[in-house]
Formats: structure tokens, sequence, C-alpha cells
């Protein structure tokens, strides 16, 4: 069995889930890009995929994840997920099962890893934990939008949900995902079920504006208090990005030295900006 999943803090709860659980052992697999952000056309492309990593390298260039361009590499993953699923074996075939969580980070890396295995149809299975209730550690229940949210010993009964990807699906969700990409927008949010629906690269700015001053704030401390408000959430490292851009354009001011890390960085309302700082 090979377990994939789509953040890093699922590779850990997931593995102490299996700790409780010998019937799930198997290796875990993470997809490591965020699919819910930047250009995605052509994606199974060279182009496409060039495109892409050069979008991710400019973005990454500064921050403190800059060395992580060259260690993600999904589809050498891709590759290997495959070959392991044309070895023979002399047990049961290898099934691979896809954990996936309410949110567009894991239902764009879903559309865009499945499309990718319908001629291993009868072997991937899809855990979707969309609209389910579990248990916290108060003991209360609550809808987890994450994998890690919830409690190893959750995962348990999660398990009972793992069911094969149909021939329907197969045909359906990569035409679906294709659409998508072909939209060619820099956004892309969960609407429901795995509906998702594509943004401006703007989407987030109002929400990011709502926390900037007319004083300087470390930059560190503005993105934090947004993502901590955000019902609909995104990377770090693109959030940064929208600042910049909204810097570059003359919204906001952005003081310090970007090769130091953003540690350094103060941000505040653009001087000349008041007619947005007082909206």
């Amino acid at each position: 069995m090979i377990h994939i999943v789509f953040e890093q803090a699922n590779v850990e709860a997931l593995s102490k889930a299996i700790e409780l659980d010998e019937t799930l052992h198997g290796e875990i697999v993470e997809i490591k890009d965020d699919f819910a952000v930047g250009p995605i056309t052509n994606i199974y492309e060279t182009e496409g995929y060039q495109a892409r990593r050069d979008w991710w390298k400019e973005l990454l260039e500064f921050s403190p994840y800059k060395e992580q361009l060259d260690i993600v590499d999904d589809k050498m993953t891709v590759h290997q997920l495959i070959k392991k699923l044309e070895e023979p074996v002399d047990e049961k075939p290898e099934e691979l099962w896809i954990w996936m969580g309410q949110n567009q980070h894991d239902v764009c890396s879903y559309y865009w890893l499945m499309s990718q295995l319908k001629p291993y149809q009868s072997k991937v299975h899809v855990l979707y934990l969309n609209n389910l209730p579990f248990i916290n550690e108060k003991g209360q229940i609550f809808y987890p939008q994450h994998l890690h949210e919830i409690q190893p010993k959750e995962f348990l009964k999660a398990k009972k949900l793992a069911r094969p990807i149909t021939l329907s699906e197969f045909e359906l969700d990569p035409d679906e995902w294709k659409k998508i990409c072909d939209e060619n927008k820099m956004v892309r949010i969960l609407e429901g079920g795995k509906k998702i629906v594509n943004k401006d690269a703007d989407y987030f700015d109002k929400e990011l504006l709502s926390h900037v001053t007319g004083e300087p704030q470390k930059l560190l401390k503005v993105l934090g208090n947004a993502q901590s408000k955000m019902k609909v959430k995104t990377g770090d490292v693109f959030l940064v990005s929208r600042f910049k851009e909204m810097a570059e354009v003359g919204m906001l001011e952005i003081s310090g030295n970007w090769e130091k890390g953003w540690k350094e960085l103060t941000i505040k309302f653009a001087s000349n900006n008041s007619e947005v700082e007082n909206n």
C-alpha cells in the first residue's frame, strides 16, 4: 500500500495513525507542489512545467524556502509511483491511497495526480474527507479542512472511506482539470465538493490590505495576522509575492533588505495612498 498526501504536516499525522493500525502500513509519499496557485497551462508539457518552475523560482528567491525548488520534483515522484504500480507482485497488487482534505490545495493536487493514473484505475483509491465530522482533542465535534487537524486515532475511522476512483471519475475529472488549466488564472479556490473555481492573482489582496496600516509593521507580523484570519488559506510564499507586487505598483511601501530575508522587512501603506488606507 502506498499513501499519497499533499502537505508535509499530513505525512506526520498519517505516520502516527499507521503506528496505531498495522493494516494501514505502507509507504507515505508527499506531492509537494501547491497547484492551487500559479501558472498551470500546459502543466504536463515541458514548456508549461518549466514556466511553473520559473515562476516558483522568482517567488522563492528571498524566502526561507529558497533551496526547496531543487528538491521538489513531483514529476519524478509520479514516475516512481507508476513504476511501482507496474511492478509484478506475488501477493495482492500494490494499491495507491490518495488522502484528500477539504481544501483547494489537496483537491487541485488530486486532479493533477489522478489525471496521470487512468491506466491503473483498479489500483487507485481515494479518501476524501469532505464535510465529515471528527472529534478534536477537547472532545468536540469539528469539520477539518486539512488532514493534519485530525487526531491519529480518528484517522482509523477515516480509512473506512477508502474507495476506488471510478472509471467515470477518470473520464470526467481530467476533463474538468484541463478546463481549469486552460483558463490560465493564478489562484484556485474550492467552492464545495470537488468544484474548483479560478480567481485572479489579486484574490487575497483585500484581506491582506486589511492588516496593513500607515505605520510600519514587521512584514511577518502582518502576514501572520492575515493568515490567522483567512477563511480561504494559502501559502506564505504566494502572499508575500502579493505584498511585493502591491509595493511595486505604489500601493505599499516595503522597507529593508530583501536579501536578508523576510524577517528584516517592514510594510505600510504608501504615503500617497491614503485612499486605500481609509478603505
